[in-house]
Protein backbone atom coordinates (compact mmCIF):
# COMPACT_ATOMS: atom_id res chain seq x y z
CA UNK A 1 0.00 0.00 0.00
CA UNK A 2 2.86 2.36 0.81
CA UNK A 3 4.31 1.74 -2.65
CA UNK A 4 0.93 2.59 -4.24
CA UNK A 5 0.60 5.79 -2.18
CA UNK A 6 4.10 7.07 -2.95
CA UNK A 7 4.76 5.76 -6.46
CA UNK A 8 1.43 5.26 -8.25
CA UNK A 9 -1.11 7.54 -6.56
CA UNK A 10 0.82 10.82 -7.04
CA UNK A 11 0.89 10.33 -10.80
CA UNK A 12 -2.80 9.40 -10.90
CA UNK A 13 -3.77 12.46 -8.85
CA UNK A 14 -1.55 14.66 -10.97
CA UNK A 15 -3.29 13.39 -14.10
CA UNK A 16 -6.79 13.82 -12.65
CA UNK A 17 -6.05 17.33 -11.37
CA UNK A 18 -4.48 18.59 -14.60
CA UNK A 19 -7.49 18.17 -16.89
CA UNK A 20 -8.59 21.15 -18.94
CA UNK A 21 -11.66 21.89 -16.74
CA UNK A 22 -9.59 21.91 -13.53
CA UNK A 23 -6.94 24.09 -15.18
CA UNK A 24 -9.65 26.60 -16.06
CA UNK A 25 -10.76 26.59 -12.42
CA UNK A 26 -7.20 27.24 -11.23
CA UNK A 27 -6.97 30.16 -13.66
CA UNK A 28 -9.92 31.78 -11.89
CA UNK A 29 -8.42 31.80 -8.40
CA UNK A 30 -4.62 31.39 -8.30
CA UNK A 31 -3.79 34.79 -9.93
CA UNK A 32 -5.55 36.50 -7.03
CA UNK A 33 -2.81 35.45 -4.58
CA UNK A 34 -0.59 38.27 -3.31
CA UNK A 35 2.46 38.78 -1.09
CA UNK A 36 3.73 35.85 0.96
CA UNK A 37 1.60 32.83 0.05
CA UNK A 38 1.02 29.57 1.89
CA UNK A 39 -0.26 26.91 -0.50
CA UNK A 40 -1.72 24.03 1.52
CA UNK A 41 -1.59 20.85 -0.52
CA UNK A 42 1.05 21.99 -3.00
CA UNK A 43 0.86 18.68 -4.84
CA UNK A 44 2.93 18.49 -8.01
CA UNK A 45 2.99 22.26 -8.49
CA UNK A 46 0.05 22.51 -10.89
CA UNK A 47 -0.78 26.01 -9.65
CA UNK A 48 2.63 27.50 -10.41
CA UNK A 49 1.90 28.64 -13.99
CA UNK A 50 -1.09 30.66 -12.78
CA UNK A 51 0.55 32.82 -10.09
CA UNK A 52 1.00 36.49 -10.95
CA UNK A 53 4.76 36.92 -10.51
CA UNK A 54 4.35 40.68 -10.09
CA UNK A 55 2.14 40.21 -7.02
CA UNK A 56 3.75 37.25 -5.21
CA UNK A 57 6.95 37.49 -3.12
CA UNK A 58 7.32 34.02 -1.66
CA UNK A 59 5.45 30.71 -1.69
CA UNK A 60 5.49 28.12 1.06
CA UNK A 61 4.31 24.85 -0.45
CA UNK A 62 2.96 22.51 2.23
CA UNK A 63 2.95 18.95 0.88
CA UNK A 64 3.18 15.77 3.02
CA UNK A 65 3.54 13.26 0.17
CA UNK A 66 7.10 12.41 -0.81
CA UNK A 67 5.81 11.22 -4.18
CA UNK A 68 4.13 14.55 -4.83
CA UNK A 69 7.23 16.46 -3.76
CA UNK A 70 9.27 14.48 -6.28
CA UNK A 71 6.88 15.53 -9.03
CA UNK A 72 6.83 19.11 -7.73
CA UNK A 73 10.62 19.43 -7.92
CA UNK A 74 10.40 19.46 -11.72
CA UNK A 75 7.79 22.22 -11.76
CA UNK A 76 9.76 24.25 -9.22
CA UNK A 77 12.92 23.97 -11.32
CA UNK A 78 11.04 25.47 -14.26
CA UNK A 79 9.55 28.33 -12.24
CA UNK A 80 11.04 31.75 -11.53
CA UNK A 81 9.02 32.07 -8.31
CA UNK A 82 10.61 31.86 -4.87
CA UNK A 83 9.28 28.56 -3.50
CA UNK A 84 9.97 26.74 -0.24
CA UNK A 85 8.60 23.18 0.07
CA UNK A 86 7.44 22.03 3.51
CA UNK A 87 7.03 18.27 3.98
CA UNK A 88 4.39 18.25 6.72
CA UNK A 89 0.67 17.38 6.75
CA UNK A 90 -1.91 20.12 6.33
CA UNK A 91 -2.69 19.97 10.04
CA UNK A 92 0.87 21.01 10.88
CA UNK A 93 1.88 24.46 9.64
CA UNK A 94 5.41 25.39 10.81
CA UNK A 95 5.02 29.15 10.29
CA UNK A 96 4.78 32.03 12.73
CA UNK A 97 1.46 33.65 13.54
CA UNK A 98 0.31 36.22 10.97
CA UNK A 99 2.91 35.10 8.40
CA UNK A 100 0.90 34.78 5.21
CA UNK A 101 -0.84 37.44 3.15
CA UNK A 102 -2.66 34.72 1.24
CA UNK A 103 -3.47 31.08 1.90
CA UNK A 104 -4.36 29.05 -1.19
CA UNK A 105 -6.11 25.68 -1.17
CA UNK A 106 -7.00 23.96 -4.43
CA UNK A 107 -8.49 20.45 -4.46
CA UNK A 108 -7.06 19.87 -0.98
CA UNK A 109 -9.79 20.32 1.64
CA UNK A 110 -11.43 17.18 0.26
CA UNK A 111 -8.48 15.08 1.44
CA UNK A 112 -7.08 16.49 4.70
CA UNK A 113 -8.21 14.06 7.44
CA UNK A 114 -8.45 16.59 10.30
CA UNK A 115 -9.73 19.47 8.17
CA UNK A 116 -11.00 21.55 11.12
CA UNK A 117 -7.57 21.33 12.76
CA UNK A 118 -5.87 22.32 9.51
CA UNK A 119 -8.11 25.37 9.10
CA UNK A 120 -7.39 26.38 12.69
CA UNK A 121 -3.73 26.43 11.68
CA UNK A 122 -4.57 28.45 8.58
CA UNK A 123 -6.32 31.06 10.73
CA UNK A 124 -3.27 31.27 12.96
CA UNK A 125 -0.77 31.98 10.16
CA UNK A 126 -3.03 34.18 8.01
CA UNK A 127 -2.63 37.92 8.55
CA UNK A 128 -5.75 39.68 9.92
CA UNK A 129 -6.41 41.37 6.58
CA UNK A 130 -5.26 38.39 4.52
CA UNK A 131 -7.42 36.12 2.40
CA UNK A 132 -7.98 32.41 2.04
CA UNK A 133 -8.47 31.58 -1.63
CA UNK A 134 -10.15 28.27 -2.35
CA UNK A 135 -10.99 26.12 -5.35
CA UNK A 136 -12.41 22.73 -4.37
CA UNK A 137 -14.80 19.99 -5.41
CA UNK A 138 -17.44 18.72 -3.01
CA UNK A 139 -21.05 18.17 -2.07
CA UNK A 140 -23.45 18.79 -4.94
CA UNK A 141 -26.74 20.70 -4.52
CA UNK A 142 -28.87 18.05 -6.23
CA UNK A 143 -30.25 15.32 -3.98
CA UNK A 144 -29.86 12.56 -6.57
CA UNK A 145 -26.19 13.47 -7.08
CA UNK A 146 -25.68 13.65 -3.30
CA UNK A 147 -26.99 10.09 -2.99
CA UNK A 148 -24.41 8.86 -5.49
CA UNK A 149 -21.67 10.84 -3.75
CA UNK A 150 -22.52 9.20 -0.43
CA UNK A 151 -22.66 5.72 -1.99
CA UNK A 152 -19.39 6.05 -3.87
CA UNK A 153 -17.41 7.93 -1.25
CA UNK A 154 -16.16 4.99 0.90
CA UNK A 155 -14.63 3.18 -2.08
CA UNK A 156 -13.43 6.43 -3.67
CA UNK A 157 -11.52 7.39 -0.52
CA UNK A 158 -9.59 4.12 -0.60
CA UNK A 159 -8.38 4.48 -4.19
CA UNK A 160 -7.99 8.27 -4.24
CA UNK A 161 -5.72 8.80 -1.26
CA UNK A 162 -8.42 9.82 1.21
CA UNK A 163 -10.26 12.22 -1.10
CA UNK A 164 -13.91 12.84 -0.18
CA UNK A 165 -16.38 13.77 -2.89
CA UNK A 166 -19.17 14.85 -0.51
CA UNK A 167 -17.72 17.55 1.76
CA UNK A 168 -19.63 20.83 1.95
CA UNK A 169 -16.67 23.17 1.44
CA UNK A 170 -18.33 26.47 2.30
CA UNK A 171 -19.92 25.02 5.44
CA UNK A 172 -16.52 23.67 6.54
CA UNK A 173 -14.90 27.08 6.07
CA UNK A 174 -17.67 28.89 7.92
CA UNK A 175 -17.55 26.42 10.81
CA UNK A 176 -13.80 27.08 11.05
CA UNK A 177 -14.44 30.80 11.59
CA UNK A 178 -14.08 32.18 8.07
CA UNK A 179 -16.35 34.74 6.47
CA UNK A 180 -17.01 33.94 2.82
CA UNK A 181 -16.60 37.07 0.71
CA UNK A 182 -16.77 35.48 -2.74
CA UNK A 183 -18.80 32.30 -3.27
CA UNK A 184 -19.02 30.65 -6.71
CA UNK A 185 -20.31 27.16 -7.47
CA UNK A 186 -21.04 25.03 -10.52
CA UNK A 187 -20.55 21.65 -12.13
CA UNK A 188 -17.53 21.49 -14.37
CA UNK A 189 -17.35 18.95 -17.23
CA UNK A 190 -17.17 15.35 -16.04
CA UNK A 191 -19.12 12.91 -13.87
CA UNK A 192 -21.44 14.94 -11.63
CA UNK A 193 -20.59 13.20 -8.32
CA UNK A 194 -16.97 14.27 -8.77
CA UNK A 195 -17.24 17.64 -10.47
CA UNK A 196 -19.29 20.05 -8.37
CA UNK A 197 -16.85 22.90 -7.74
CA UNK A 198 -16.65 25.70 -5.17
CA UNK A 199 -14.28 28.63 -5.57
CA UNK A 200 -13.84 32.06 -4.08
CA UNK A 201 -12.30 33.97 -1.18
CA UNK A 202 -12.72 34.14 2.58
CA UNK A 203 -11.27 36.09 5.46
CA UNK A 204 -11.03 35.57 9.20
CA UNK A 205 -14.33 36.48 10.84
Amino acid sequence: MRWYEERVLPSLINLACSTRPTRKQREKIVPRATGDVLEVGFGSGLNLPFYDRDKVRHIWGLEPSAGMRRLASKAIARSSLEIELIDLPGEEIPLDDDSADTVLVTYTLCTIPAVAEALHGVRRVLKPKGHLLFCEHGKAPDRNVQKWQDRLNPAWKKVAGGCNMNRDIVAILEEAGFLIEDDNRMYIPGLKPMTYNYWGAARIR
